[in-house]
């Protein structure tokens, strides 16, 4: 498979046709971001980069973080973890108060809001410096050491997270957060703030596309399953309340942020990640979907 090709043939429609979406503005910060800013990288685990655009830029990862978390929660705590958050897709927005008040304050999964922090507090609980752990980890598996936080963004996140205030408040008031509000909230927000480029996060996510191990060394860092396990709920739950269509449309597990960046991965095939700022109404970056559809059409590539 020719993949530069591929990608040479489908970035410049995309990228050439009108702006479509806005770029988050809810978290102050990333309202700068330049709106035609568009990259694609691709990693292939036979061997080879593949990549165009602004690939090696690094951007707020946002939400694309809660996979990284998660995988190190699991790591850690194993199935227990499902004790305290569900693995169904929610249906609802990302920061619903509804569901979870009916629901008894146990998050509907993971990668909404209010089950990654959960997540946090499973970290926290676990770790005597989460964020530099989690840090770590994430470097680890890029093999990049450079990969930091953009400070600024998790002040903004830091002073308009009254919405996450309020889940985590009331998961408290149900018992399912054992660790100090603000101690969560922050570790949260800082996550949330990891900036990382295409180039970085695909390959950080060959790790799911390699049964849990490192590429260049081999090293395992998931087990087989929960390697399984977890790219199920990228596939189910990776898209907020678009996860239906996103599978419908590219057929790969995945997670979106709204720093306009999405990651998807081919179990045994490849990783990989797509940036451009302008969201569509669901919060998913409306360019980055588009592309990843023509590249599992074109490619005839998809896990259906």
């Amino acid at each position: 498979m020719n993949y530069q090709l591929i990608l040479d043939e489908l970035f410049p429609p995309i990228k050439n046709a009108a702006i479509i979406g806005e770029v988050a503005s809810y978290i102050p910060e990333l309202a700068h971001v330049r709106p035609e800013k568009f990259g694609v990288h691709l990693c292939c685990l036979q061997g080879g980069d593949y990549f165009i655009g602004d690939h090696s830029e690094r951007f707020s990862i946002q939400s694309i973080s809660k996979v990284l978390s998660l995988a190190m929660a699991f790591k850690i705590e194993g199935e227990s973890i499902w004790k305290r958050v569900g693995v169904e897709p929610s249906g609802n927005p990302f920061n619903s108060l509804i569901q979870l008040e009916y629901e008894n304050g146990k998050p509907r999964n993971p990668l909404i809001n209010s089950g990654a922090l959960v997540i946090c507090d499973i970290l926290i609980s676990h770790l005597d410096n989460p964020l530099e752990e989690l840090l770590s980890f994430i470097r680890k598996i890029s093999g990049q050491s450079s990969i930091t936080i953009n400070e600024k963004v998790a002040a903004s996140e830091k002073a308009f997270g009254h919405r996450n205030a309020a889940l985590i408040n009331l998961m408290k008031s149900f018992g399912n957060i054992e660790n100090d509000i603000d101690q969560v909230l922050d570790f949260y927000f800082y996550q949330c703030a990891i900036e990382m480029s295409c180039l970085e996060l695909a390959r950080t996510m060959l790790l799911f596309s390699n049964r849990g191990k490192i590429l260049s060394s081999g090293e395992e860092m998931l087990t087989s399953s929960q390697t399984k396990r977890l790219n199920a709920i990228m596939q189910s739950c990776g898209f907020y309340d678009e996860a239906g269509e996103f599978t419908y449309r590219v057929g790969l597990p995945g997670k979106s942020g709204v720093g306009g960046g999405i990651v998807a991965i081919h179990p045994g095939e490849y990783s990989v990640a797509v940036w451009s700022p302008p969201l569509n109404p669901k919060g998913n970056s409306a360019r980055g979907m588009r592309f990843l559809e023509d590249l599992t059409t074109k490619t005839g590539l998809s896990i259906f």
